[in-house]
């Protein structure tokens, strides 16, 4: 009997304790409140704020703007996981087929809160692949911001050069 139950593992979650199967790599799950931003609210704990309309919608922002979501945590390390989570379904567009709306299309909360709740979890089943692919995609980050700043400076060296070369 006692063979059958080594498969499982005791998990203290939120003061509970619950039967976790051994072969899954589970971080606990993401605790966060969404709600929609009211202008002039100031917010202690971690946070970010999620654009709720148009074509940008579940764009992940660190300042307010008036059409927007704010996600609160209780610590930064849900606050780091979600914020990566959530770039990242920004960035591939997966808000899009839950846009509603023919002027402005823009996405209901609970549709949000169900869909981001749901593929977080799911992102979050392998911890370790997950920290992997964050710290790749901070990386590429990185890279494409020194890349742009090169941009910017090859044409500030040309705009220079054209401007002595034009100035004889």
């Amino acid at each position: 009997m006692l063979s059958f139950f080594s498969f499982f593992l005791l998990k203290n979650f939120n003061g509970k304790v619950c039967l976790v199967h051994k072969s899954f790599k589970r971080h606990d799950m993401i605790n966060f409140k969404m709600k929609h931003h009211a202008s002039g609210t100031t917010y202690s704990n971690p946070h970010f704020f999620i654009l709720n309309k148009g074509l940008n919608t579940g764009k992940p922002m660190q300042q307010p703007c008036p059409n927007c979501f704010v996600i609160i945590f209780q610590c930064s390390e849900d606050f780091e996981n979600m914020e990566s989570i959530c770039k990242s379904l920004w960035r591939v567009k997966f808000w899009h087929q839950f846009l509603i709306g023919s002027v402005i299309p823009y996405i209901r909360i609970n549709d949000f809160s169900k869909n981001l709740t749901f593929r977080a979890n799911e992102m979050m089943q392998d911890f370790d692949q997950h920290k992997k692919n964050v710290a790749a995609l901070k990386l590429l980050e990185e890279k494409e911001q020194q890349f742009h700043q090169n941009i910017n400076l090859i044409n500030d060296l040309r705009r220079v050069i054209l401007y002595r070369y034009c100035r004889r």
